[in-house]
């Protein structure tokens, strides 16, 4: 029994040495393993996809123009019924002044032009009528006159007429003829283009046009938007002397929004109007909107070394803001449905001979590219490698010749952004 024991216990210590000599064994080949195959290094494969080249700047939202509201007669703020950062309508008023002095100025010059009036119908209505009847009684006169001077002539001439008879008829007649021009020049001065008519049509205008001057000082007393816009400042209150030249308010119209950027000028050549841009500002950073650049300043600011650029947005939404500091990506270039790289499995993709290296038959070998287009990160291959390529990241510790064992890496494919 004792013997069989002791067999028993050499038998488990030979199989104990055999399972231990397998282990090491095992650990040996997979310790040996990257010696011999290399290193395992997750590959990555080109994709089709589109790439996008953006230029990144800061700029501001600033409406096309603003409005400096002012007074444009001197007087004494009664009312200011807006408040700034209000909303206003075209024709809205925003400053009343006392106007008690201009309504009396519009009063007397209502009863002028009133007056005026009357007097152009009377010389129409009246004067000119009563002219021409006058003139018809002179021309009566002066027939009259003129019959019984010729009378009167003949019966001296035959010696039942005295001189002196003579000589009264030829007054008369004389007299009559002078009251006929009279009344003729009477009838010329009240009818149309005549001295009194053109006197009394004048003063009706003048009459008139001061009626105008008085109710537009009138108006000139109630201070009202000139277009749909935003107050972004009010610089008046109740009771002020203003007067003109002195800015009161500020308006910002509605309409286009501009956002203004200015661009490191070494993007000059890249930007073009027409491109499309988005634009996020840092208080809403979820929230993009669209924009297009509309103009490229021709001037470069040499203290900055950057060109100024203008950008509309057609729909901006309700919480932009004058004045707000926002970010741009201007879309300059674009390349769809292209075999792309992520640069990060380049090497020397700024220089004039970018190359890759690509895991073949268990060993990196490198070869040369050529890039087109980058942007986000990516760039376009044009030449050099295919769908079916496996590149390896530059950051992978392996050089031309190397063995390796390529696995592929899921979160680094070509068509990833």
């Amino acid at each position: 029994m004792t013997e069989s024991k002791s067999t028993l216990r050499a038998r488990l210590a030979r199989l104990a040495s055999f399972l231990l000599a397998v282990a090491g064994l095992g650990l040996l080949a997979l310790a040996a393993r990257p010696l011999v195959f290399g290193p395992e290094i997750r590959v990555i494969r080109p994709e089709r996809g589109d790439v996008v080249r953006n230029v990144v700047a800061t700029g501001r939202v600033l409406a096309p123009y603003r409005v400096d509201i002012g007074a444009q007669i001197t007087g004494v703020v009664d009312r200011v019924p807006v408040e700034e950062g209000q909303t206003v309508k075209r024709d809205q008023p925003l400053v009343r002044l006392a106007d008690a002095e201009a309504r009396a100025a519009v009063a007397a010059a209502e009863a002028a032009l009133a007056q005026a009036s009357a007097r152009v119908t009377q010389i129409a209505e009246v004067s000119l009528p009563t002219a021409r009847a006058n003139l018809a009684q002179a021309d009566a006169n002066v027939v009259n006159a003129d019959a019984a001077f010729v009378r009167v002539d003949k019966l001296k001439a035959t010696g039942f007429a005295t001189q002196s008879q003579v000589d009264d008829a030829r007054k008369t007649r004389d007299v009559a003829l002078a009251q006929q021009r009279a009344a003729r020049f009477q009838v010329e001065t009240n009818d149309v283009g005549g001295t009194d008519r053109v006197m009394a049509e004048a003063a009706l205008r003048q009459a008139a046009a001061n009626l105008a001057a008085a109710r537009t000082r009138l108006a000139y007393a109630t201070i009202a938007a000139p277009a749909d816009g935003v107050l972004i400042a009010r610089n008046v209150e109740r009771g002020d002397v203003v007067q003109p030249g002195k800015a009161l308010m500020t308006l910002s119209p509605t309409g286009e929004t501009q956002i203004v950027v200015q661009i490191d000028e070494k993007n000059l050549s890249l930007l073009a109007p027409g491109e499309k841009a988005w634009v996020s500002a840092d208080a809403y950073p979820r929230e993009r909107f669209a924009a297009e650049l509309f103009y490229v300043n021709p001037a470069i600011d040499p203290q900055t070394a950057s060109v100024q650029v203008k950008l509309r947005a057609p729909a901006p939404p309700a919480w932009i803001r004058q004045d707000m500091t926002v970010s741009v990506d201007v879309e300059v270039a674009r390349r769809a449905d292209a075999l792309v790289l992520p640069l990060a499995a380049v090497h020397d993709p700024l220089s004039d001979h970018p190359w890759v290296l690509l895991a073949e038959d268990g060993r990196a070998r490198r070869r040369a590219v050529r890039l087109g287009l980058s942007g986000g990160g990516r760039a376009v291959v044009e030449e050099g490698v295919t769908a079916s390529d496996r590149v390896i990241p530059v950051r992978a510790a392996v050089a031309d010749g190397d063995r390796l064992r390529a696995a592929a890496d899921p979160s680094e494919k070509g068509g990833a952004p």
